[in-house]
């Protein structure tokens, strides 16, 4: 069967079966709907917060950056990694026995402020789309090439399915959907990877893989180094990032991580706080299986791709070359008209242009596996992406719905009403992360740890300080969060995006005009700590907090007797 069929096969079954879980599961309660009735076992919920956590941007493209970035992709791995276990030791079992289910309401109410409450949505806003917009960008890309359609087509596809299982199953349809979705996406992930492993250095570990040898008895590594190096491109195994780029942006990443409203309302859908931290250590545990594969993949990718095109002819490229250019995310100019493929690190004369969030997809056509395998990586891909958009869209819809509707515009909303607002809020949301996935603004990973730089420089010093701090008050959160995601915001869109100076630094933007030498991926360090600065000065120059929430304070990091938090 072809690649086509082996898609709509495999890709079928997966929708059908998600779509099945969320008729099963739907929400009838707000309770249903926000935290899934806090009644989900710690191993299920384990599954369901590893394919949240592991988004397009794991699946699809840190590999892919590794791929083309060396040892400079390297800070992802460790961020994103060192970022679930500071959520999962520092942050969780503290927010969960506070009872809490979304950061705007526990800032709202540990900041005994509507100001607060408001701010924190807002954060929340542009974190969420920001996050999503990648996740469907990656639909995208998922369905333009093996459903042979245009990449927008595709997101409107992708947003069709979200839609159904977010809005009618709430959070308790999304957690039995992202426990199928996790199986789906390792499995996709892993099986492509031991094949290519056995392929190259005949181990079947990709992990050990990596670091073996190939048939000629050269290790794949020095191999890679030596390709990379005759291209003019750096040696793979060589950073080329500045030591405080490299620390800016790891940091970013782990506060970031910890500030991510989809992933900590994930601890409300369990009964107890001692469930929350099972689930937390299972939910790293499958986390660790797809991340400490990716560098392997990414190592696999890069060496068949400069195997197979670099100094190849172009009129004899293999079929996934073909397919893939059809997408408009590989492409070949030939600049000299010798009709070869030259790939070299001189944009002046390099003829060959790739995207980098194809790498994963592409890699098993380029390997040659099976059709079957390599259909079951767009299933898998499809899986990461949904999972990770359903809890942001969930997210969207109780901050509007629940934060902003009921416990600030209207308190006597009743729960039936509460409940087709937090739909309804859903449906504008995906609408809205439909058409940044249609015009997205970078590469998938690329958006993803902007997201991250976001939630750091607003949600982390609060939620820190709210926590650790019992002398906190309203006023010093409020305008560390203001002053925090506003520099935050301005930094990206002047390096990023060129907005504040006619786009001379779009892009990427120009290094030598980056502030201290850091990116806009990892600015997100520089404007947590000027948050936690304002925030500590402004709180020094107030009043301090009243008495009774002191002692909530308190109490929250007391551990003994924390069996069933209170219920919202």
């Amino acid at each position: 069967m072809s690649v086509q069929l082996w898609t709509y096969i495999l890709v079928g079954i997966t929708f059908a079966l998600y779509i099945g879980i969320a008729i099963w599961s739907r929400a009838g309660s707000t309770k249903e709907f926000y935290v899934a009735g806090g009644g989900v076992s710690p191993l299920a919920n384990g599954m369901a917060t590893a394919a949240d956590w592991m988004s397009a941007a794991s699946f699809i493209s840190m590999a892919g950056i590794i791929s083309f970035a060396g040892y400079d992709g390297a800070v992802y791995l460790m961020g994103w990694t060192g970022g679930y276990v500071l959520l999962a030791l520092l942050l969780a079992p503290y927010l969960r026995k506070f009872g809490k289910f979304t950061v705007p309401d526990f800032i709202g109410e540990r900041y005994y402020s509507k100001t607060a409450r408001i701010v924190a949505v807002i954060c929340a806003l542009i974190v969420s789309f920001t996050y999503v917009a990648g996740q469907m960008r990656g639909v995208g890309i998922v369905f333009s090439r093996f459903l042979e359609v245009d990449i927008n087509t595709g997101v409107i596809i992708g947003m069709v399915i979200v839609l159904f299982y977010a809005v009618l199953g709430g959070m308790k349809g999304i957690t039995y959907t992202q426990v199928a979705q996790y199986c789906v996406l390792i499995f996709a992930f892993m099986v492509p990877a031991i094949f290519i492993s056995i392929q190259m250095t005949g181990n079947p570990i990709p992990q050990l893989g990596m670091g073996g040898t190939i048939a000629d008895g050269t290790y794949l590594l020095d191999k890679l180094d030596g390709l990379s190096t005759e291209l003019g491109f750096a040696e793979y195994t060589n950073g080329s990032k500045s030591l405080i780029d490299v620390f800016a942006i790891t940091f970013a990443l782990m506060v970031g991580t910890a500030g991510l409203p989809h992933v900590i309302v994930r601890f409300f859908t369990v009964k107890r706080v001692k469930d929350a931290r099972k689930s937390a250590g299972l939910a790293l545990l499958f986390i660790a299986i797809l991340y400490t594969t990716a560098p392997a993949v990414a190592v696999f990718a890069r060496t068949n791709l400069i195997e197979t095109v670099s100094g190849k002819e172009y009129a004899a490229m293999p079929e996934w070359f073909k397919n893939w250019e059809t997408t408009g995310l590989i492409g070949h100019d030939d600049k000299n008209g010798d009709g070869l493929i030259q790939y070299v690190a001189n944009a002046e004369i390099n003829e060959l242009t790739v995207d980098r969030d194809i790498m994963v997809l592409a890699n098993p056509e380029i390997a040659n596996l099976p059709a079957w395998v390599i259909a079951l990586v767009a299933a898998g891909g499809l899986a990461a992406a949904l999972s990770t958009a359903a809890g942001l869209l969930l997210v969207i819809s109780s901050s509007v719905s629940h934060d902003l509707i009921k416990n600030v515009f209207n308190p006597d909303l009743s729960e039936k009403g509460e409940l087709w607002a937090a739909r309804i809020s859903a449906v504008g949301a995906v609408c809205i992360a439909g058409y940044f996935g249609i015009n997205p603004p970078g590469f998938v990973a690329a958006v993803v740890a902007l997201a991250f730089g976001l939630a750091a420089a607003s949600f982390f010093p609060a939620i820190i300080l709210g926590i650790f701090y019992k002398k906190m008050n309203s006023k010093g959160a409020i305008t560390g969060m203001i002053v925090g995601i506003s520099l935050m915001l301005f930094y990206m869109l002047k390096f990023k995006f060129g907005i504040f100076d006619g786009g001379k630094t779009a892009v990427g933007g120009l290094k030598e005009s980056w502030w201290f030498g850091i990116s806009p991926e990892g600015f997100g360090t520089i404007a947590m700590v000027v948050n936690f600065l304002v925030a500590l000065v402004v709180n020094k120059f107030t009043e301090e907090p009243p008495e009774d929430v002191q002692e909530i304070v308190e109490n929250i990091r007391i551990p003994s007797g924390a069996g069933e938090a209170v219920s919202h």
